[in-house]
């Protein structure tokens, strides 16, 4: 069983940064790629970033790019995503998101764990 675990979420103004982590007890770590996506009230669901099996291929969504940092630490199985200069149209609820099957920030439905989401609130 995969107990994620999920936190890093919060409030912030325009301009901030926050960083958000996710743990995957009981989940090969090393075995899986990761993503995160968000979803605002009334949205759909987007990919933000994924990151490979080890690191060294990410994507990000074009309107992020620049300003998130995915990344992945296989010693101490925790992946993260760094957001700096955060503005209001990033407000949202982040998952994080596993799958053994290669990264993408389009297709959710390949992802076989999720996070239960933490609340990133961006104030003007």
């Amino acid at each position: 069983q995969v107990q994620v675990v999920e936190s890093g979420g919060g409030l912030v103004q325009a301009g901030g940064s926050l960083r958000l982590s996710c743990m995957f007890p009981g989940l090969r770590f090393d075995g899986h790629e990761f993503a995160w996506f968000r979803q605002a009230p009334g949205k759909m669901r987007e990919g933000v970033s994924c990151i490979s099996l080890k690191g060294g291929v990410t994507y990000y969504a074009d309107s992020v790019k620049g300003r998130f940092t995915i990344s992945r630490d296989n010693a101490k199985n925790i992946l993260s995503l760094q957001m700096n200069n955060l503005t209001p149209e990033d407000s949202a609820t982040y998952y994080c998101a596993a799958t053994t099957r290669y990264c993408s920030i389009s297709e959710p439905d390949r992802y076989d764990y999720w996070g239960q989401g933490t609340q990133v609130t961006v104030s003007s």
